[in-house]
């Protein structure tokens, strides 16, 4: 039975300001069909990246939420029970691999190490998947990549990929815009007028600068388009800011009135 690729591609430009020539280095690896792995911190763009580059080389792309719960299983099929007995559904890294997409596993440390080997013999040479409750072997489509995405200031013992795998891969590593290119992307997305995209920017690098210093983690470029998002609705720069940039990034009482501060200051 044949399967209808076509709610995976993507018909509009998802917009994407390039910082570099990750966008030249990504169609040279997708040429060569070398599996890829993103790096950098949360809401730095990787995702959107991903997006527009499938969007740039017209492939259908897959995206998987990468969880602790996640099995083996969930990534590449199951039977399940219908009215006539059993029947094989595709799990998404399946489904990629047979049909020519991009497969997008999103913050893959996030998965248990069990469940990502299954991953490695699609990063190879072989280019295959086995799917062992099946007893198929699935050959990649020619037009398939693997692409993942990991966040390094995450990284513990319990939470990190194995050499094993990190070597399969070709790495991009990515970080937050610069300021003017950051503001130019708030104020692209939510159509703030760029002076208002330049001052939240200014609070994203006071809290970026608290990292390690009570933050495990900087306001992300994410967040500033939901506070500019806010103020575009109609909502006041500070209590759009304090909801959208400080409540969500922290519980710290100190750390609260540091950042609460900083709105003040810049919306004075």
């Amino acid at each position: 039975m044949s399967f209808d690729i076509s709610p995976y591609r993507i018909h509009t430009e998802p917009f994407y300001q390039a910082q570099g020539n990750e966008v030249e280095l990504y169609q040279a690896a997708y040429a060569a069909r070398l599996p890829v792995m993103l790096k950098g911190p949360t809401g730095c763009g990787k995702s959107r990246f991903v997006e527009h580059m499938a969007w740039k080389l017209n492939k259908p792309l897959i995206t998987v939420a990468c969880n602790e719960d996640m099995t083996a299983s969930d990534l590449v099929g199951r039977y399940l029970l219908d009215a006539n007995g059993t029947r094989w559904i595709d799990g998404p890294l399946t489904l990629a691999a047979r049909h020519g997409a991009i497969c997008y596993l999103d913050e893959i440390v996030e998965a248990r190490q069990d469940t990502t080997v299954v991953i490695h013999p699609l990063t190879d040479h072989r280019r295959t998947l086995p799917l062992d409750k099946k007893g198929e072997l699935v050959a990649a489509h020619a037009d398939f990549q693997l692409v993942i995405s990991y966040n390094p200031g995450y990284q513990s013992l319990m939470k990190d990929l194995k050499q094993s795998t990190k070597q399969r891969f070709a790495g991009m590593e990515f970080d937050y815009a610069s300021p003017e290119t950051e503001a130019n992307i708030v104020a692209r997305e939510t159509g703030v007028e760029p002076a208002l995209a330049a001052r939240l920017v200014k609070i994203g690098l006071a809290a970026r600068n608290l990292k390690g210093h009570g933050l495990d983690e900087g306001i992300s470029t994410r967040l500033l388009v939901y506070a500019a998002t806010l103020i575009k609705q109609g909502i006041a720069e500070r209590d759009a800011c304090r909801m959208a940039l400080v409540r969500p990034i922290t519980d710290d009482a100190d750390i609260r009135d540091t950042l609460d501060h900083a709105i003040d200051v810049v919306f004075a």
